[in-house]
């Protein structure tokens, strides 16, 4: 039995705060910093210090358990990795100004690594060459670096960062496939033994690739996500979710004839709907783009937002980039902001569903200053095709049943990508099947944030007076206060409670210092210890404690002799 399942306050290197530091803009960004978790030492960088680094290690802890209990091994990668590895996916070049690269002393290039496929599925199709070997799932715990531009949220949104990140290599889909369902069971397990209310949801593959994913997103009002949700149980980001086309139906009211009006110095939805007095909605938005450098015209709803995701999947392109300001005037003959569907008949159109329902609409009259009013679709313009391109907003319908879509918001701590045979493919990573035929591997790439599940925890439990932690991943699950030290009978009591708790192997912080009550309670529900003992002269009078769980407004007492049983019959109550 060790005894560092406890620590006295006194000893402690808790340096709390009572302001947070001005710039810190989130809850938890507030309380990590006020309760001595963290300390900042550059923009997006950040010192976990000691009671921090024990709310780390039991996320760490969970996560292990339940990546061996599928089979994962635990590997440690490079987190300098060379340039070589990265130009041979293409990502050297495509990863953009958040990958960090840096040279050495042999002007040798490298970068710091955001993500470790490269040197994963390099080591593997150094190693594994058959079939036989297959499959193999490898995981890691370590340091993340993404030059973020504007760093924010204290470690959700940080610059550096510690996560786990597992890989697997499977002979062929099925096998993927069936092992990929593991994993988002084995993270589901992780978050509800973590205490969190969570929602797994279909979600974007972005620079990692592949054929599909999940984010596990904590849900927090604070959320910088939102989810759109349906009560026949589809759920995605709202940058992935699909909408529905909406219902037929006839047209709000007759076409009228095509107007003219004068719309000087306003080329925004905003700036012309105040103008005409016309709502968002009756607008046409007409974008510009090159999909593989072929020019491109999208018309979408005037209170919606382009999804280029969805985009450059109905187009099936490799590269989508924003038509410049002069390829936009060749095409439409107006400047920026002027230009609308009618009379684009050189240039294929592409609407969203959306765009149906808009009926006398406006947009732009392909003219300087000008607008067209009552815009009518097939009558003055038509489209080569119709797509579901916007972002999921409020009124948006589920595709699978058709019932409106909820929103909430949450906070992405895990994702899981089938990765397929991106990776492998272009870096030649070969296995020999069971006919000697030479195959790449099947991939898949598994990510939790695990400095983004404290502060999540903290996002979504917390209070006016600190944080309010799960129970099994805070740092200590007593929080333990003696009052009137000075007289032996209290400190002698509180002791032998301290020894026995750590006897018990329940992690206990004792607050022995030399302080006024009301300092201690203060800095107790600022640290958030899912259970206070407090002990006091008065208390000892009837051989008892004062327990209180840190979410209840009331104390409760129980005899000296029943404390640590009772505790510990609690605890296990909170953690199941």
């Amino acid at each position: 039995m060790s005894l560092t399942q406890g620590i006295r306050l006194s000893q402690y290197f808790v340096p709390t705060l009572r302001q947070a530091p001005s710039d810190a803009d989130t809850v938890s960004a507030k309380l990590m910093q006020r309760a001595g978790m963290v300390r900042k030492v550059a923009s997006g960088i950040y010192e976990w210090l000691p009671l921090g680094l024990r709310a780390l290690k039991n996320v760490e802890r969970i996560v292990r358990e339940e990546m061996n209990a599928i089979g994962g091994q635990e590997v440690w990668l490079p987190v300098v990795q060379p340039k070589e590895l990265w130009e041979e996916t293409g990502r050297w070049g495509q990863y953009g100004k958040e990958l960090l690269r840096f040279k050495d002393r042999k002007e040798s290039e490298f970068c710091l690594a955001p993500t470790a496929e490269e040197v994963i599925t390099d080591l593997i199709r150094k190693e594994v060459k058959s079939y036989r070997q297959l499959p193999v799932f490898l995981y890691q715990f370590g340091t993340k670096f993404r030059d973020e531009i504007r760093p924010r949220f204290g470690v959700m949104r940080a610059r550096e960062f510690y996560m786990k990140d597992g890989y697997s290599f499977h002979a062929d889909e099925k096998d993927a496939e069936k092992f990929y369902r593991q994993v988002y069971d084995a993270y589901s397990n992780i978050f509800k033994r973590c205490g969190l209310k969570f929602q797994a949801v279909e979600a974007e593959t972005g620079p990692i690739g592949g054929s599909f994913s999940h984010e596990f997103m904590v849900l927090a009002e604070t959320g910088e996500n939102e989810i759109a949700t349906c009560s026949c149980g589809y759920a995605a980001n709202s940058e992935r979710a699909e909408c529905a086309p909406s219902p037929s139906s006839e047209p709000e009211e007759p076409p009228h004839p095509l107007q003219e009006v004068p719309t000087p110095n306003a080329w925004t939805v905003e700036d012309v709907a105040k103008l005409l007095k016309a709502p968002k909605e009756k607008f046409i938005k007409t974008l510009f783009y090159n999909a593989d450098q072929k020019p491109v015209v999208i018309l979408i709803r005037g209170d919606h937002e382009l999804n280029e995701n969805k985009l450059i999947r109905f187009l099936n392109c490799k590269k989508l980039e924003k038509a410049t300001d002069k390829e936009y005037e060749k095409i439409a003959g107006c400047p920026v902001g002027f230009a609308g569907p009618v009379g684009l008949n050189h240039i294929p159109l592409i609407a969203d569903h959306a765009i149906r329902t808009v009926s006398n609409g406006i947009s732009g009259a392909n003219k300087k200053d000008t607008h067209l009013k009552n815009i009518n679709v097939t009558r003055d313009y038509h489209p080569g095709n119709f797509a579901d391109l916007h972002l999921a907003t409020r009124g948006d319908l589920c595709t699978r049943c058709g019932k409106p879509f909820s929103f909430c918001r949450g906070i992405e701590v895990g994702h899981t990508f089938k990765l397929g045979a991106k990776y492998s493919e272009s870096m030649k990573g070969l296995f020999l099947d069971a006919q000697q035929k030479s195959k790449p591997y099947i991939m898949g790439c598994y990510g939790i944030g695990v400095s983004r599940v404290v502060a999540a925890a903290i996002e979504q439990g917390h209070d006016e007076n600190g944080i309010l932690w799960p129970a099994a991943i805070a740092p200590y699950k007593i929080h333990l206060i003696s009052i009137e030290n000075d007289i032996p009978a209290v400190k002698q009591e509180s002791n032998k409670l301290y020894q026995d708790f750590q006897k018990a192997d329940i992690p206990i912080l004792w607050d022995d210092r030399d302080e006024r009550a009301g300092v201690k309670f203060k800095d107790a529900d600022l640290i958030g210890a899912p259970i206070r003992i407090t002990l006091s002269s008065k208390t000892l009078e009837n051989k008892s404690a004062e327990i209180k769980s840190r979410e209840e407004e009331t104390a409760t007492q129980i005899s000296l002799s029943n404390v640590v049983n009772s505790i510990d019959k609690l605890l296990h109550e909170m953690i199941e």
